[in-house]
């Protein structure tokens, strides 16, 4: 059945009348009179802001003007206004200056930033007729500080009562104001009964959550009469003629607007939104989420390291001069070390996802509010730009300055348990550096006394050797065990030398796809075979390692910013994977590539950049390899008590091949491999590059042919094997040196049980990777 909201059906009639309502709820949460404004419905705020930007009668005596502290896609209008001629320009609000009798605002001062202009010649050539007009945009709260700007601006601005410290004149023609109430609207929606802006624009899952892909313009029926509209769609036009250029577009503002079928079932279901926020009352909301984030922001800027030193720095502050004398229930902030350096937000967002507290991390699309705050000059931008720094990438701390920071945004159901209880601790127990006799040593300790002298032959007495051997041929999905097993230039023979790919191009691993994990692998060498079996396959698959039974197309892919040379293979064998896995995928296999990487010396804290060495698939190195008493301290850990509850941690016990390694070793202490440089395994020679970085892979278990996610063991290993650059190491990663072997390095073998000599030589080197080890207080937790 289809609904046309044209038509003369029942249908037609009855959701009409739905969403005539839900308009009439939008301009009553906003005091705004019917008679005066009109409520489009919208995709989002961001396409209300871009139909403001298309339809706006720009022309080269046009000014868009917009403060610092504004969202993305509120400076992308000035696109718009350039492609016409106008000049647009940011400003910071430095100064009021109020009537000595009402006490309102006389005027406003304000700091004009670089003068941005377009197309200027090509449009001076113009003759303009009639008033220009000029578009002023804000927003009603700060989606990076919090900040809360006074509305009395749509007045001021209206006024032409803007006063600029360089002593510049006041623009010319009419001024018409746009607030950005996304961030704002949930806990003090802008009144406009009382501050006629001319657009507000915001979305609705920011009120309730819900749905998604609606927002909504509300715009000043005089202002609406400026706007231009040029596409015309079903829904737009009243009258239209094919072969002739004859259009009669409709009269009522939000049918112009609209183009296409609205989203009437989402529209309906506005009034159950509103109906909750009707209930509680908006100030009580912004009562209630405004004492939540006064308490959290007081806790977090009195919380002090062992030393004295401050561990938050909180961004946004009142100003009753600026017109921003209020803060929104938002608190943002970065966090420092004891030693003053600043915690990477990723480390933050990394670590509170096993607390399962989500956080926003970054600069939130809002690059002026970003830089005034984190005090980024332009240089500091372009330079972060051309070192490859992007939104959303992990560079969180480049040339000592933080890139993004940490937001918390709390809501009306939001609790207090969720700021003390879940997030003050979580911050505390992780990043509070505490007294040292009220805690542990969060760096692998030593279980015997360490020493240079004999160390060889030490470990040579301990009897540590090699016991396991893994390989995974197929990258993600899960590899063999084999006693004996031959080692390449490459690492072990045939190891991640596939992988599979999305249609769209994309990787696929186990952290997008944890049921990879369910594809078991296995090479005979004798018949030159790889053996494939998945539970949701009733047939295994064999791919022979010497055949052109793939279907000859090689082309090339990029992985880590590195080209490989690949091949695939036909229809069948990707039919197969993508029903092991749920999805259409693609099997390729490694055939050259041009990635080789070397060992980066600065790298003060031993994790793994880069090695001389060709790489198959593998993230970062050849080899991973684990230690038997490392992963049982780290179940001693995670089985141990907590002494300030009194409870027991978790029951969970893992085993050494839940970290994937390639090489498993036994005897010897703990965490001795993080001192290693050089190691010998029989008569082959291998380099050690640091630590392994884990993630949330880890934390995937099978159970019944079902893939299980919890928080360990990473949470556990958070809170004492995280080191300064808020990585997470366990396990070292190995290059294999085949440079170094005498003869033919082809005929080279590893075997199981074959003893482990660690190198002596540059040792004195390596205790710079416990230096650098962080040491976070846990509570009275005896982790």
């Amino acid at each position: 059945m289809e609904i046309l909201l044209d038509s003369q059906s029942d249908s037609s009639f009855a959701t009409s009348d739905i969403v005539r309502n839900a308009r009439q709820q939008v301009l009553d949460y906003f005091k705004a009179s019917p008679k005066d404004y009109k409520c489009i419905f919208t995709s989002g705020a961001t396409a209300a802001l871009k139909l403001v930007g298309e339809a706006f009668p720009w022309s080269h005596q046009s000014n868009f003007v917009y403060t610092m502290e504004n969202h993305n896609s509120v400076i992308g209008i000035r696109e718009y206004a350039l492609e016409q001629g106008a000049q647009a320009y940011a400003i910071e609000i430095e100064d009021t200056e109020r009537d000595a009798f009402t006490g309102n605002i006389a005027s406003v001062q304000v700091t004009k930033h670089q003068m941005l202009r377009r197309n200027e010649a090509k449009f001076l050539a113009k003759n303009h007729t009639g008033s220009a007009y000029n578009l002023f945009a804000f927003p009603s709260e700060c989606n990076f500080s919090g900040l809360k700007f006074s509305l009395e601006l749509v007045k001021t601005v209206k006024e032409d009562s803007i006063r600029y410290s360089d002593g510049s004149p006041s623009s010319n023609g009419h001024w018409k104001v746009l607030i950005d109430a996304a961030k704002g609207c949930a806990t003090e929606p802008p009144d406009l009964s009382k501050y006629p802006a001319d657009f507000v624009v915001f979305s609705f899952y920011k009120l309730f959550g819900y749905p998604t892909g609606l927002g909504a313009l509300i715009v000043h029926t005089d202002a609406a009469k400026l706007l231009k509209k040029t596409y015309f769609s079903g829904g737009t036009v009243a009258a239209s003629i094919a072969d002739i250029d004859f259009v009669k577009q409709r009269e009522g503002i939000e049918e112009l607007f609209e183009d296409g079928t609205i989203p009437f079932l989402s529209i309906a279901s506005l009034c159950h939104g509103f109906k909750i926020l009707n209930s509680l009352t908006i100030p009580a909301i912004s009562r209630h989420t405004s004492s939540l984030a006064t308490y959290l922001r007081n806790v977090l800027a009195a919380l002090r390291h062992e030393n004295g030193t401050r561990v938050c720095t909180l961004y946004g502050s009142c100003s009753s001069k600026t017109l921003c004398n209020k803060m929104g229930p938002l608190v943002s902030f970065n966090l420092r070390r004891p030693d003053g350096s600043w915690v990477g937000h990723r480390e933050v967002e990394k670590l509170a996802s096993l607390y399962s507290i989500q956080l926003r991390t970054g600069c939130f699309c809002n690059p002026g509010a970003c830089a005034k705050y984190l005090d980024l000059s332009h240089l500091d931008l372009v330079t972060n730009i051309e070192a490859g720094h992007i939104c959303w990438d992990d560079n969180d701390i480049i040339n000592g300055k933080p890139s993004g920071a940490v937001r918390v945004s709390l809501g009306y159901m939001s609790t207090y348990e969720d700021v003390k209880q879940k997030f003050i601790d979580f911050v505390t127990s992780s990043f509070v550096s505490m007294p040292t006799h009220s805690r542990d040593l969060q760096f692998c300790g030593r279980s015997i006394p360490f020493t240079d002298t004999g160390f060889e032959s030490r470990y040579s007495a301990f009897g540590v050797d090699l016991k396991s051997i893994t390989v995974y041929p197929i990258k993600s999905c899960a590899g063999f065990s084999t006693d004996r097993w031959p080692l390449s230039s490459r690492g072990l023979l045939y190891d991640r030398e596939w992988l599979l790919q999305s249609l769209t191009g994309e990787t696929l691993t186990q952290k997008k796809v944890p049921e990879m994990c369910l594809i078991h692998t296995y090479i005979d060498l004798s018949q030159g075979i790889l053996f494939i079996n998945s539970p949701r396959c009733k047939e295994g698959l064999q791919i022979i390692l010497n055949s052109n039974s793939s279907n000859g197309k090689r082309e090339e892919i990029s992985l880590r910013g590195q080209i490989y040379q690949v091949q695939g293979y036909d229809k069948e064998v990707d039919t197969w994977f993508s029903a092991a896995i749920g999805r259409p995928c693609t099997l390729l296999r490694h055939l050259s590539s041009s990635h080789c990487v070397s060992l980066d010396e600065r790298d003060s804290v031993g994790t793994c950049r880069e090695s001389r060495t060709c790489l198959n698939f593998s993230n970062e190195a050849q080899f991973l390899l684990i230690s038997e008493e490392s992963v049982s301290d780290l179940n001693n850990r995670l089985n141990s008590t907590d002494v300030g509850k009194d409870v027991r941690r978790t029951s969970v016990q893992v085993n050494p091949m839940r970290f994937r390694p390639n090489l498993v070793i036994s005897g010897g202490r703990p965490y001795a491999e993080d001192e290693w440089i050089n190691i010998k395994i029989g008569n082959k020679s291998f380099r050690s590059l640091g630590g392994c970085n884990r993630c949330q892979m880890i934390n995937f278990a099978t159970d019944a042919e079902q893939v299980l996610k919890t928080n360990e063991p990473l949470s556990t290993l958070a809170s004492y094997r995280r080191v300064k650059q808020g990585k997470i190491l366990f396990g070292i990663l190995l290059r294999y040196e085949c440079e170094a072997e005498e003869g033919n390095s082809n005929n080279s073998w590893l075997q199981v049980g074959e003893s482990i000599i660690p190198d002596s030589k540059q040792l004195g080197d390596t205790r710079r990777i416990h230096a650098d080890m962080v040491v976070c207080q846990v509570g009275k937790s005896s982790r």
